[in-house]
């Protein structure tokens, strides 16, 4: 891997990233809050697209400054098949750069981890974004979508993110930190939550809840199977006891789970037990990421 942040690359460390790209003896290439020039950075570009090997690219924190460097980005992404997580947090893309980005991302066949935190976008880059959701035969599915501090996204916005992850997202980790949600927003992903099959991380930190959405959510959590493991509701304006009702049924369902994972590994040594035909689903909460994807280079 290769990992630098905050330097000013010269033209000869851009040369060697490059070699090393086509050489494919480079999994994960993060440049996070680097300097470098207008050619250099195409050059990288051609590097990434020809790279078999790159699974992880994180160009964080105005890598991707202008709409040039988005097009060039896009073009490379046409041609690479290799790339799993892509990250551009903290770049201006804006709908206008996201729309140019789009199709080279929605045929993308190996994407499934998506970083567009603090990218000025609004509810026209939202409609996109859910173009990436649903698997096809060109391209796998987002599994893991960051959308951290985008205020620019209205409710309207969010309540159609909400029905694409509902309907057929394959979405596992979705972080919606420090956005302006509020309770009407908070009651449409419970909905989306309490549908997908597949969401185990929710991040809701700082997006102005109120203990009404707390509710919704502890309603959600106490009456609905659901694949969620974490919820996350620090900084809003939640009683302590109501966020601590919530972390005790998750933890009730960790902890059902666990039993129920002992008693089929019994059922697997001994396979002369009587098996009942229960298909009933758990709730669990686990600490962290786990294996995911954005866990490594977050921002």
């Amino acid at each position: 891997s290769i990992q630098i942040s905050g330097e000013t690359l010269s033209g000869a460390e851009i040369r060697d990233i490059c070699e090393s790209l086509r050489e494919n003896s480079v999994r994960l290439l993060s440049l996070r809050g680097c300097q470098l020039s207008e050619r250099d950075f195409g050059h990288v570009c051609r590097g990434v697209a020809e790279s078999r090997s790159l699974a992880q690219l994180n160009l964080n924190l105005g890598i991707v400054s202008n709409i040039n460097r988005v097009k060039q980005l896009a073009e490379a992404l046409k041609t690479n098949r290799s790339v799993q997580s892509l990250f551009l947090h903290g770049s201006p893309l804006t709908d206008a750069g996201l729309a140019l980005l789009n199709p080279a991302l929605s045929i993308h066949p190996s994407l499934v981890a998506l970083d567009l935190g603090d990218c000025m976008l609004g509810d026209e880059g939202i409609n996109l974004i859910c173009g990436l959701l649903p698997p096809d035969g060109a391209k796998s599915g987002l599994k893991e979508l960051t959308l951290s501090a985008n205020p620019g996204i209205t409710s309207k916005g969010w309540g159609r993110l909400a029905i694409a992850v509902a309907h057929s997202s394959q979405l596992r980790v979705l972080n919606l930190d420090y956005n302006p949600l509020g309770d009407q927003v908070a009651g449409m992903l419970a909905v989306a939550v309490a549908s997908s099959r597949t969401l185990e991380v929710l991040d809701l930190e700082g997006t102005g809840l109120t203990n009404q959405s707390a509710q919704t959510l502890l309603d959600m959590v106490e009456n609905y199977p659901t694949a969620l493991r974490t919820l996350i509701l620090a900084e809003n304006n939640i009683s302590p006891e109501l966020q601590q009702q919530i972390s005790d049924l998750l933890s009730e369902g960790e902890e059902e789970e666990e039993t129920e994972a002992h008693e089929v590994t019994t059922r697997e040594k001994n396979p002369w037990i009587c098996q009942n035909n229960s298909s009933s689903q758990m709730v669990l909460m686990t600490s962290g990421l786990g294996d995911s994807l954005l866990a490594e280079t977050e921002m």
